[in-house]
């Protein structure tokens, strides 16, 4: 799928959900198109000659400021592809009730080409000429990771902010996913994956839905199939074979596909590849083919890009259950002959908002310059001490040794962002879940998802004056 496709698929899918809302005239065109959309192009001096790269930064929806949204390195970035991008922030932050708007940004650049000192002039460039437009602001637009970045960039974003603004107190919060010792918060790397488990659990707990897609049960013993074996990708097949004991069948990566009907071994997979540099000679290898995302399995998680279902390959899925981890892997068009097959699909805007949602608990961090549970773990240790003392005595037994600790336990920063995260993904699958069996006229939860977005981004407008 083409980027324009794929912008074009998202716009389809928002005018779909929005023919089903009474929206004062105006207003849902205003929602849709994005606000701006910037291309800088700048000079870097390497290697003795000066290289000209071009970089994106789409600010789709300011009902909610700061704008949020990550930055992608790719070679085949383009506007289209960003403001696409941009939108599915502003519905994401909107269904899962994150105070930002959307934004997303993109270097056009292969950053497997560059080494490390020459990535890090070219990304503080970068820097320098979206901070001077206010394109990166911890009150007005803060970006994140993406394909393609990780942490070190964001480290060097982070370091390039504060020295062009060395007086600003908040500096560190112009941008998320930093190392912790950068000013980051424990559980942002993992959180998109970790979200993926948490949406996935909260969809075997509610029935109708689990009914609706032909399975039962729990996510205990499920095949599943991962497509894109990155960060997230990683970490979903990780948390689902570790604490689920789901039964992650196949693997498909760029340079080969991993098959075990038993259940692969995730961290021996990463491991030989980190060791190796792909997935070549792990037990079960077999060179790259499409047909593998075909097989049979109960839950089907595509965490790559963008169009990787289409009409053409639609009818050939046999999961029961799809969760998109990546944005757009799955075509308008698909989308509906998925549908028609009684594939219940949950959407991207939903699953894979553990990312935003932890960047949101590492911006307050920035602001409030203390970690998480510092003020009160103790005394919450202190509390439950107090709790098991007076169980002891009213029994005249001793509290279990082995129970003791982890009764005693104060929250850490860890323990509490993963409990935002959870309490964050059950919230917003309820809200889609329940909008979804409620009203006849909305045929998936995709559609659900998106009228809610869209009534909420509303209500921001309207309540301005807009």
């Amino acid at each position: 799928m083409s980027t324009k496709e794929f912008l074009k698929s998202v716009d389809t899918i928002f005018d779909d959900a929005a023919k089903l809302l009474k929206l004062p005239y105006g207003l849902a065109n205003k929602i849709k198109l994005a606000n701006s959309t910037y291309t800088v192009r700048f000079g870097v001096r390497l290697k003795g000659k000066i290289y000209t790269f071009t970089g994106y930064r789409s600010v789709h929806s300011e009902h909610m400021e700061p704008v949020k949204g990550g930055i992608r390195y790719a070679s085949y970035a383009d506007q289209d592809e960003v403001e696409a991008l941009a939108a599915l922030m502003s519905y994401k932050c909107a269904l899962m009730e994150i105070p930002f708007g959307g934004s997303k940004g993109a270097l056009v650049i292969n950053p497997y080409e560059w080494g490390e000192s020459d990535l890090e002039k070219i990304t503080r460039r970068f820097t320098q000429e979206l901070a001077k437009r206010d394109l990166i602001h911890p009150s007005q637009n803060v970006p994140a990771p993406d394909m393609g970045s990780g942490e070190k960039e964001m480290a060097w974003i982070a370091d390039e902010y504060r020295r062009l603004n060395p007086s600003e107190i908040t500096a560190r919060a112009c941008v998320t996913g930093k190392p912790v010792n950068k000013g980051g918060i424990s559980g942002r790397v993992e959180a998109t994956g970790r979200g993926v488990q948490f949406g996935l659990r909260e969809f075997f707990r509610n029935k109708n839905d689990v009914i609706l897609a032909k399975l039962d049960g729990s996510l205990e013993g499920k095949r599943v199939i991962i497509q894109g074996f990155g960060n997230v990708g990683y970490h979903a097949a990780l948390f689902l074979s570790e604490e689920d004991n789901a039964k992650i069948t196949t693997v498909i990566e760029r340079d080969g596909v991993i098959y075990n009907e038993n259940g692969i071994n995730i961290r021996d997979l990463k491991n030989h590849m980190i060791d190796t540099g792909g997935t070549l000679g792990f037990e079960g290898y077999n060179k790259p083919n499409t047909k593998f995302l075909f097989n049979d399995c109960e839950i089907l998680i595509p965490a790559a890009m963008e169009g990787v279902i289409t009409k053409e390959n639609a009818n050939l899925v046999k999961a029961n259950l799809i969760i998109e981890a990546a944005n757009g892997p799955i075509t308008y068009e698909a989308d509906k002959i998925l549908e028609q097959n009684g594939v219940v699909i949950i959407p991207d805007m939903y699953a894979n908002a553990g990312g935003v949602t932890v960047s949101y608990f590492e911006w307050v961090k920035n602001l409030t310059h203390i970690r998480f549970g510092r003020m009160q773990r103790r005394e919450v240790e202190n509390q439950n001490l107090s709790i098991i003392k007076a169980v002891e005595k009213m029994t005249g037994k001793e509290f279990p040794d082995n129970l003791k600790a982890s009764v005693m336990q104060g929250p850490t920063e860890l323990s509490l962002v993963r409990s935002g995260l959870d309490d964050t993904m059950r919230t917003g699958y309820k809200a889609m879940s329940d909008r979804f069996h409620s009203d006849n006229r909305i045929k998936s939860l995709r559609m659900a998802s998106m009228v809610i977005a869209i009534e909420r981004i509303a209500e921001s407008y309207v309540s301005l004056g807009i």
